[in-house]
């Protein structure tokens, strides 16, 4: 199977909740088939679209948000997909880096799927795939401080929306609809 058939397989399981997301499912699926490089292969941001991971850590209504050192937001971990790496697998190496804890996904496929265009120094287009992870409320992990200046919980309706991904709402609307979260 080649990696843009790896990648697609990952991303037609997940079932639209809006037409937004159906939007950013279709925009996906035709650059994944276009044969454009799904990965950045130089840092910071070459090619200008490629894939990259975010696995909000939930428990009991709440999610684990870290207060992200480069972009100034309350972030969801996340990292950015290796060439040939699948997306499970950089979901549980970039864990281990930010978080320094093992990943223990609510369900192995991902849940939502957003695209959105980054600002600062070097913009560019994440194709980000959003996997949850099961964490333990109120316990903060040994995160990385290069990456975080803090982390907090976050109950899903109490989260600063104007200081964070324009994507959150929509992913922790779809987990409280699914009553995926533990």
């Amino acid at each position: 199977m080649s990696y843009a058939q790896q990648i697609t397989a990952e991303l037609v399981p997940i079932r639209p909740a809006d037409a937004l997301e159906h939007d950013h499912m279709v925009r996906a699926l035709a650059w994944v088939r276009s044969g454009a490089p799904l990965c950045r292969t130089a840092p910071p941001a070459t090619p200008n679209m490629h894939l990259v991971t975010y696995f909000p850590v939930v428990d009991q209504g709440l999610v684990l948000l870290g207060d992200h050192i480069s972009s100034g937001l309350w972030l969801p971990p996340g990292g950015h997909v290796e060439p040939g790496e699948h997306p499970c697998d950089t979901v549980i190496r970039e864990c281990r880096e930010e978080l320094r804890m093992q990943a223990r996904f609510v369900g192995r496929a991902p849940v939502f799927l957003s695209i959105a265009e980054t600002i600062g120094a070097h913009p560019h287009v994440d194709v980000a795939l959003w996997y949850a992870l099961q964490g333990s409320a109120g316990q903060i992990p040994d995160f990385d401080p290069r990456e975080y200046r803090a982390m907090r919980w976050f109950a899903f309706d109490a989260v600063p929306l104007d200081d964070t991904d324009p994507h959150i709402a929509g992913f922790l609307g779809k987990l409280g609809s699914h009553a995926r979260v533990a």
